[in-house]
C-alpha cells in the first residue's frame, strides 16, 4: 500500500501517563504503511510529558503547550476544546485516537465529535461509579465513552462496564493495558542501555540495607486534607530503621508545598524530581512495595511482581483489587502505616500479593489496537 492510500489517524494527549501507554501504539501505527499517524500534544502536562516524548523518540507534528501554573480546569478545557478543534481542521483526519480520562483525551473527543470524526478510545471502559473519584476522570472517561467509535478496553471487566452502559457489543474490543507494552519496551531498552536508568544509582547505594517504597501522589481529589495523611503515614513509616522511601514529587504545588513541609531533612526520605519513564521503570524495580494514588501505577508494578497499596478510596481498575496485586488503603494516615507494615512483616502476605496474577495484559495490546483499527476501515490484513 503507498502513502498516498494510507489512513490518517490522528493521535492526541496531553500528559505523562497518555504518552506511556500511547507511545507503543504511535510506534505500531508509524511502522504500518496503511496508516499516516499524526501526533498532536497538548503539553496539559510540559516537562513530564517531554521526557517520554524524547525516550520513546516521537516528535510531535503539533503542539499546542497550554500548561500554566494553577491553570482553571474550564479555562484549561476552553484551550483544548478550541486548539485542538484548530489542529483537527488543519490536519484532516479519518480518525482520532486518544486514551485515558485526561482533559486533553474529553477536549479530544468533543472536538472530533463536533467535526463528525470517528473518536477511537484506548483504555475504555474504566469506571470507579463516583463522578469526584477521580475527580474529574470519571466523568472525562464517561464522555468519551459516549461518543467512541471504538472501545479498545484494557481488560473484560472494562468491557463489561461499556456494554452495562449499551455500547455496541460489535464496538468494544478486549485488547489489554497499552502500559504493560509501553514497560515491556522500556525494559529492553534499559537492558541494552543501562545508562538510560543509572541515575538512581547513587539512592541505590545510600539505601542498600534497607527496604525501599517507592510513592506516587498527584490525585486532585487528594490535594489539601488527603495529601496531609499521606505526608504523616510517610514520615511515620520511615522512622522504621530498615526502611528507606524514594518519592519523585509530582510537580504540582499542591503536593510539593505539602510533602517539602512534612518530610524535607528526613534522613531515609529522598524527595527527588519527576523521575523520566526509563528511571521510574527502575524505581518501580527496586522497590518493595509502591505506595501511590496513581492509575498507571496499579497496573505497572505488578508486572515486575511489586505490591501495590493505593492511596484511594475507590478504584477504577478493580481488577487488580480482585487479583490481588492492589489493595485499596486511602490517605488516613494510621491505615497507610498498618498496611505497609503488614506487608513489611508479614512475608506470606507480601508473597500473595507480589506472586498473584498481573490481570492487565500481555504486551501486545498496541499490535491487536492497529489490526482493529485496519479492520475497521476495510484494510485486509
Amino acid at each position: 500500500m503507498t502513502s498516498s492510500t494510507a489512513s490518517r489517524i490522528l493521535v492526541v494527549f496531553g500528559t505523562r501517563p497518555e504518552a506511556i501507554k500511547l507511545f507503543p501504539v504511535i510506534h505500531a501505527l508509524k511502522a504500518d504503511p496503511r496508516f499516516e499517524c499524526v501526533v498532536c500534544v497538548s503539553a496539559q502536562h510540559r516537562q513530564m510529558l517531554d521526557q517520554v516524548l524524547e525516550i520513546a523518540g516521537i516528535v510531535p507534528d503539533h503542539d499546542l503547550d497550554v500548561m500554566q501554573p494553577d491553570q482553571t480546569l474550564d479555562a484549561l478545557t476552553a484551550n483544548l476544546l478550541t486548539g485542538l478543534g484548530k489542529v483537527m481542521d488543519q490536519v484532516q483526519p479519518a480518525r482520532v485516537i486518544v486514551q485515558g480520562d485526561t482533559a486533553t483525551a474529553m477536549a479530544g473527543a468533543l472536538a472530533a465529535y463536533y467535526r463528525k470524526l470517528p473518536v477511537d478510545h484506548v483504555e475504555a471502559g474504566l469506571r470507579s461509579y463516583n463522578i469526584y473519584h477521580p475527580w474529574p476522570e470519571e466523568v472525562n472517561r464517561k464522555i468519551i465513552g459516549s461518543m467512541a467509535s471504538l472501545h479498545f478496553a484494557p481488560t473484560a471487566t472494562a468491557a463489561a462496564a461499556l456494554l452495562r452502559e449499551n455500547a455496541d457489543p460489535a464496538r468494544v474490543h478486549v485488547t489489554g493495558n497499552t502500559v504493560i507494552d509501553a514497560l515491556h519496551w522500556v525494559s529492553a531498552k534499559i537492558e541494552a542501555e543501562p545508562s538510560l536508568a543509572g541515575g538512581l544509582a547513587e539512592l541505590e547505594a545510600r539505601f542498600a540495607q534497607r527496604r525501599i517504597i517507592g510513592v506516587t501522589s498527584h490525585r486532585r481529589e487528594n490535594f489539601g486534607e488527603g495529601m496531609d495523611g499521606i505526608a504523616r503515614a510517610i514520615r511515620e513509616i520511615a522512622a522504621k530503621p530498615d526502611v528507606a522511601v524514594i518519592f519523585p514529587v509530582h510537580l504540582n504545588p499542591n503536593v510539593r508545598r505539602v510533602m517539602n513541609s512534612a518530610l524535607v531533612g528526613l534522613d531515609n526520605v529522598a524527595l527527588i524530581e519527576p523521575l523520566d519513564y526509563p528511571h521510574f521503570a527502575r524505581l518501580i524495580n527496586i522497590a518493595e512495595i509502591m505506595l501511590t494514588d496513581s492509575g498507571g501505577v496499579q497496573e505497572e508494578a505488578p508486572a515486575l511482581g511489586k505490591p501495590v497499596l493505593v492511596m484511594r478510596e475507590t478504584t477504577e481498575r478493580p481488577e487488580g483489587v480482585e487479583a490481588g496485586t492492589a489493595k485499596l488503603v486511602g490517605t488516613d494516615a494510621a491505615t497507610i502505616v498498618t498496611e505497609i507494615s503488614t506487608l513489611l512483616d508479614d512475608t506470606e502476605a507480601y508473597e500473595a500479593m507480589a506472586r498473584a496474577h498481573n490481570p492487565f495484559g500481555d504486551g501486545h495490546s498496541s499490535a491487536r489496537i492497529v489490526e482493529l483499527l485496519a479492520n475497521e476501515i476495510g484494510f485486509e490484513a
